[in-house]
């Protein structure tokens, strides 16, 4: 199973996330946003019950450039990554199983 979510930086991303043979989860969030504490804890159910899929989160405050990278105008935006690329995206609060449906883990 996962190990949840990690909080990584800008300077993590290519890492993390680009360069990650697995598929990755990225919440695009802050921590003055409403709606981003609701979507926290399930982005952590959903990630405890996933496996092979990796789960971060991205402060938009810290992480200006990849935000804007991504087209991320409003947060929550909870973006999917296969082989480095982003395939899929919401914007808004989601449960774990809404999510989880949304990128195909359900």
């Amino acid at each position: 199973m996962s190990e949840g979510v990690k909080e990584i930086s800008e300077s993590e991303f290519q890492a993390e996330v680009l360069d990650s043979a697995e598929t990755v989860v990225v919440d695009f969030w802050a921590p003055w946003c409403g709606p981003c504490k609701m979507v926290g804890p399930e982005l952590e159910k959903l990630a405890a019950r996933t496996s092979g899929v990796k789960f971060v989160k991205v402060n938009v405050d810290e992480s200006r450039e990849v935000a804007i990278k991504y087209g991320v105008m409003s947060i929550p935006t909870i973006a999917k990554f296969e082989s480095g690329n982003l395939v899929s995206q919401v914007v808004g609060a989601r449960s774990a199983d809404a999510l989880g449906r949304e990128f195909g883990l359900a």
